[in-house]
């Protein structure tokens, strides 16, 4: 008798990942537990009619994915009432933040690094570091090509905010454009307050996934969010080329006071489109994406060098940001 039909399988989401170790959240309770083998494993049976051949596995395929459990997937799992369990099934994904595998040679495995959010929140400092609007559209890009809604959050505006409240000149351009082309954004400061309540109203009875590199000032904002949380936060310049230090390793999802779950993931430098089947990138960047097809040269125009294409013609009319452009043809060469 298999051992595990002797207990009860529980459902629960993952909260937390170690080594081997996956934290579930079930019923006010985090249950830390192992998974099952057979979850890291494809099983491959022969293709023919099912009632003319015997359910024998005829191979085994390791799974095309660095981890087959991500931070927010729900599971089912057996409690052993001993403080422990066991995953022994993944439920279905209502979506995904992936990435490809940033060692190098591993690029056809897939790392997803948070499931079943209703947010993506790329975080960006208005200074120190100065924001790079290329890293935002792949963030961006991304969130579009999974079908995952984005929010767009400014933190540090403390260190730009001239004495009357206005914004520097070039990062107030640089955020209305983003508006314009229908991404929200918030304005914040951990250290005035500015925007947290704006912010905490948002993410109430939301799932939210925070990206964005180490030293923009997640772990401040998050503290500043949910005082007492205790985040580390690592200092500017004292990392390698001014990057700053990682403060966090891993996803994690936080429960708030305010009604809100958070993912925080570690500082990511690598992030791009991955998986798309031979779709135009433009199809990810909004505006672009009405006028792919109604080039001189239909599906087949890159949008590079070609006469006759509306996205260079909206680009030079002012409709399509340059910046965004210069992001869109970085991106189809590496795709």
């Amino acid at each position: 008798m298999n051992v595990t039909n002797s207990y009860s399988h529980d459902q629960g989401v993952v909260v937390k990942k170690n080594i081997g170790i996956y934290h579930v959240r079930t019923n006010e309770r985090v249950i830390p537990c192992a998974i099952s083998p057979r979850l890291r494993k494809q099983l491959v049976y022969p293709i023919a009619d099912p009632s003319s051949l015997s359910h024998i596995v005829r191979d085994v395929k390791i799974l095309d994915k660095v981890d087959p459990l991500a931070v927010g997937d729900w599971v089912r799992f057996v409690d052993s009432h001993d403080g422990s369990g066991l995953i022994t099934e993944v439920l279905p994904r209502r979506n995904r933040l992936a990435r490809r595998d940033p060692y190098p040679g591993a690029y056809k495995f897939e790392q997803i690094i948070v499931s079943n959010i209703d947010y993506i929140i790329p975080v960006f400092a208005a200074a120190s570091p100065a924001p790079k609007w290329g890293l935002l559209d792949r963030y961006l890009t991304s969130a579009e090509s999974l079908e995952l809604t984005a929010l767009v959050v400014i933190t540090k505006l403390d260190l730009v905010r001239a004495d009357d409240g206005r914004l520097d000149g070039e990062l107030q351009t640089s955020l209305q454009e983003y508006r314009r082309i229908g991404y929200p954004i918030v304005l914040t400061s951990a250290v005035t307050g500015e925007g947290l309540e704006e912010l905490r109203r948002t993410l109430k009875g939301r799932i939210s996934a925070f990206v964005g590199k180490s030293g923009v000032g997640k772990s401040a904002l998050l503290n500043a969010l949910e005082p007492g949380l205790g985040l580390r936060i690592g200092a500017i310049g004292t990392g390698r080329a001014g990057k700053g230090k990682h403060t966090t390793t891993s996803a994690e999802m936080i429960t708030t006071t305010f009604g809100a779950d958070i993912v925080d993931t570690p500082g990511m430098r690598e992030f791009g489109l991955h998986n798309l089947d031979g779709e135009d990138p433009a199809m990810f960047f909004p505006e672009m994406r009405p006028l792919v097809g109604k080039c001189k040269f239909g599906l087949d125009c890159s949008h590079a060098e070609e006469p006759g294409c509306a996205i260079r013609k909206a680009v030079l009319a002012g409709d399509i940001s340059p910046l965004r452009y210069r992001s869109y043809l970085r991106l189809r060469e590496e795709v």
